[in-house]
């Protein structure tokens, strides 16, 4: 009975971080009343096991393009895609982590370490939800073509346009959480209150230009480490002309590659 409940118990917390998830996309962990508290209200274990599982899945429409290459299936490469995709979110959070939480105290924000980590990894919830709806997208194309340089830029398009979204949650966030600690609502489920949206923008009254410039700038640099973290736990895709291998050699940089690649697709 003991390990039956123990079973159960583990099923709920999996549920309910998909339920946290669900909350986050629809905007209702983030309205002004929900985070009176000063932090986005999730479970970051919790969100953290759908999370991973969700990169998985985007991993594995990745690595399609491995399987239905013109050499034969690359089961190699399915397996190093799904570790490595939660290892490149997970890895940029750590490097990048210290940095927002010491801007975060730069702009003079009440946000502690832990509502600082409880709001990134809502972030990564948002950016790897919206990654894996593309999945589908990605194994399609990765079926129907065999340009290697055309999937390696789709797959950064794709990415790019997960880690925008994500982004604007975050600084979309930011200002509430700041609005709301400044602001206590009346009557916050009463008819014509704020209707929940995880990225619609409210008013910069409550969050100055300076405040704003230097998240911003953060979230450059978040999308940078990003970039170079995926080039360096490289392959992702799967070079039919290469033998299969964990990891590349160090060589040059993600950016240049991008433009390499960019030359030879349009070549």
């Amino acid at each position: 009975m003991g390990t039956d409940e123990s079973i159960g118990v583990k099923r709920s917390r999996r549920l309910q971080g998909v339920r946290d998830l669900d909350s986050i996309l629809r905007g209702d962990l983030t309205r002004l009343s929900s985070l009176r508290e000063g932090r986005v209200e999730v479970a970051p274990g919790r969100l953290s096991w759908v999370i991973v599982v969700l990169c998985m899945i985007h991993g594995l429409c990745m690595a399609t393009f491995a399987v239905f290459s013109r050499n034969g299936p690359a089961l190699g490469q399915v397996v190093a895609t799904m570790v490595k995709v939660p290892l490149l979110f997970y890895l940029t959070l750590i490097v990048t982590l210290p940095s927002l939480y010491v801007f975060n105290a730069l702009v003079g924000s009440r946000l502690t370490f832990s509502a600082v980590v409880r709001l990134l990894v809502a972030t990564l919830g948002v950016n790897v939800a919206v990654l894996c709806s593309m999945g589908p997208i990605v194994a399609f194309f990765s079926v129907s073509t065999t340009s290697y340089p055309f999937m390696l830029l789709f797959n950064v398009a794709v990415f790019a346009i997960a880690g925008g979204l994500a982004q604007m949650f975050l600084l979309q966030t930011l200002q509430r959480l700041s609005i709301a600690q400044t602001l206590i609502e009346a009557e916050p489920d009463a008819p014509g209150a704020e209707t929940p949206s995880a990225i619609r923008p409210l008013s910069d009254q409550f969050l100055g230009r300076h405040v704003k410039t230097i998240f911003r700038l953060w979230l450059v640099v978040f999308g940078l480490v990003g970039a170079q973290m995926g080039w360096v736990l490289r392959p992702f895709i799967g070079n039919p002309n290469v033998p299969f291998t964990w990891f590349r050699g160090r060589q040059s940089n993600f950016f240049e590659a991008v433009f390499h690649t960019l030359g030879s697709l349009l070549s």
